[in-house]
């Protein structure tokens, strides 16, 4: 048999590296993209190819580069998004609103629209969409990021239902914080109010505190993707590494408890 084909977006640092090199150890045959493509001087163990996923003739390129390369794809892992954001609602322009769903959301979007029909033709493949904990629970000063992970989940959850009988099946791994430095980006929101200061600060460095002391590695998460792939009927949802406390309490505690949770690690 022919070595797997997988497509990962955002595989030049972080995650999208980690997951992208695990593959390749793992024999599958693994084609990597950025937004610059292959950035000269640096080396990778798999194909790199040039993809910025806001741009639907960028995405359409990528796809039939990789198709005619290697005949096929297998599994889309969509992994290329936009880090969380530390900013209250009222900072957030609809702009920038508008530029987290172009990535995070219709980004995704653009991908599986890309691959489904060569999915569908070979009947099977797996679309691995790497979501977020704030997919699944509220984290204040991140309500944009949250709800663009809100959208992916339930984007996944529905697509999962209608392809599946193509052979088609669709996940999303939602990781806790992981090392890649960017959890601790704290780029300033477009219309920054002096009173969201003091709690913004505390928050965050709370939650940076957190980072350093109880984050995963990005081998966490490649190694649950290898899972997934390997896993003839793979669940909806995965919550690998720390996260799964994280989930369970989401899932099973009454939801006064789970906010009064919520409320030790995010009040003032």
């Amino acid at each position: 048999m022919k070595k797997q084909v997988i497509l990962i977006t955002g595989a030049s640092t972080g995650i999208g590296l980690s997951i992208a090199e695990t593959l390749r150890s793992a024999g599958y045959e693994v084609f990597g993209t950025s937004r610059k493509g292959s950035i000269p001087g640096k080396e990778y163990s798999f194909k790199m190819i040039k993809l910025d996923i806001t741009d639907e003739e960028s995405v359409k390129s990528a796809v039939n580069e990789v198709i005619e390369k290697a005949g096929r794809i297998d599994v889309l892992v969509n992994n290329a998004g936009i880090a969380f954001k530390w900013a209250a609602v009222e900072e957030c322009s609809t702009d920038l609103a508008k530029t987290i769903f172009e990535t995070n959301f219709f980004g995704v979007h653009r991908m599986t629209r890309a691959v489904l029909p060569h999915m569908r033709e070979q009947r099977h493949g797996k679309i691995i969409n790497i979501s977020s904990m704030g997919g699944i629970m509220p984290i204040p000063y991140g309500a944009l990021y949250c709800s663009s992970k809100h959208a992916l989940e339930g984007y996944t959850e529905s697509l999962d239902y209608e392809v599946k009988k193509f052979g088609i099946h669709v996940s999303t791994i939602d990781p806790h914080i992981i090392k890649t430095g960017m959890a601790n980006s704290n780029s300033p929101a477009d219309e920054e109010m002096a009173v969201y200061d003091s709690i913004k600060g505390k928050v965050s460095e709370r939650m940076l505190k957190q980072s350093l002391e109880n984050s995963d590695e990005p081998e966490v998460i490649a190694k649950e993707v290898l899972k997934v792939i390997k896993t003839e009927n793979p669940k909806s949802r995965y919550t690998p590494g720390k996260a799964k406390l994280y989930a369970y309490f989401s899932y099973y505690t009454p939801s006064w408890i789970f906010r009064r949770i919520l409320d030790t690690v995010f009040s003032e």
